[in-house]
């Protein structure tokens, strides 16, 4: 008898360092459970979502700015509340008028 054996493409972090790593799903999860604490959203669904993502595409390097658009457009149109804590983390943000800026962008769409 012979098996056969899925052998799935690691994908590759580029960070804003220009360092890399290994995707991590746990750190993505981490991430997203402070920014949807007492929030009705699945964070491990946003994680299953982005993760089908990566492994469908057809490239094995992604940016760290990437994931975090991709996780910031999901929020988006799951809960907002959720999107603008990914989103000052994410962003940095570092004073009340950029904060503000993307809640008036939140509330154009």
């Amino acid at each position: 008898t012979t098996f056969e054996v899925v052998e799935s493409v690691q994908t590759i972090v580029i960070k804003k360092n220009g360092s890399k790593q290994l995707f991590d799903r746990q750190k993505l999860l981490s991430g997203l459970l402070k920014a949807c604490e007492k929030r009705p959203v699945n964070a491990e669904e946003i994680v299953n979502e982005i993760e089908a993502e990566l492994h469908n595409s057809l490239t094995n390097e992604i940016t760290t700015q990437e994931i975090g658009e991709l996780v910031m457009d999901k929020l988006r149109h799951k809960d907002e509340v959720a999107y603008v804590r990914f989103a000052s983390v994410y962003r940095e943000f570092k004073d009340i008028e950029t904060f503000l800026a993307a809640l008036k962008q939140l509330q154009k769409k």
